[in-house]
């Protein structure tokens, strides 16, 4: 697997009270807050569970595994990375042991006002923690809610298999890039519909 010349995408700065927030223990461990990157007018929002590495140890920054797998698959599925938002179900690079329940408890609010703020069109869950944590269920998993559309707080959401998992075991692959074509689909179509002209209400048969 090649990474296909990843690129850092923009990182979009925390807002100041999300900057010093002090809600759970990973205030004490992180480095600074990750908001977000990419586009946050984006139609997609990805969510992944925390932000990885950004730095090396000489401070230079690099694309991390994570992202340039997640790039590669939405090179192959033709979905458009300058119309994606990546955030995180924590806001907190964890570098050791935390309680992992308080700290998703305590970043849910953001998550929430960013996509209050953003108002994206779909949603793409990548891994079980982003699974979990968004669709508020400790059971949920990629492997069984993968392939369909799911009304999550009314955003259209799809999920699939974290980057990493896919870095780490290659024939997943298939079906990663299989998930993020249906993101890429659906986006293309809320463009259409939106740029369709009206010829006044109509009524829906059959839904």
């Amino acid at each position: 697997m090649t990474d296909n010349d990843p690129i850092a995408l923009p990182e979009e700065a925390a807002p100041p009270y999300a900057a010093s927030c002090q809600l759970c223990e990973l205030a004490n461990q992180r480095a600074r807050v990750i908001w977000g990157e990419g586009n946050p007018e984006g139609r997609v929002i990805m969510l992944l569970d925390n932000p990885g590495a950004r730095e090396d140890r000489e401070g230079r920054a690099f694309v991390c595994g994570t992202r340039a797998t997640l790039q590669l698959g939405a090179a192959e599925a033709g979905l458009d990375m300058n119309d994606v938002y990546v955030t995180y179900v924590l806001k907190c690079r964890p570098i050791r042991k935390y309680d992992k329940e308080a700290a998703r408890n305590s970043c849910r609010a953001h998550l929430l006002s960013q996509l209050e703020l953003n108002r994206p069109k779909l949603m793409i869950c990548l891994g079980n923690v982003a699974v979990q944590a968004f669709f508020q269920d400790p059971e949920a998993e990629v492997k069984r809610l993968r392939g369909s559309w799911y009304d999550i707080g009314g955003l259209p959401t799809t999920v699939s298999y974290h980057p990493l998992a896919v870095r780490r075991r290659p024939g997943l692959m298939r079906l990663f890039v299989e998930d993020l074509k249906r993101v890429a689909v659906r986006s293309a179509e809320a463009v259409t519909e939106a740029s369709a002209p009206s010829d006044g209400p109509r009524s829906e048969k059959g839904s």
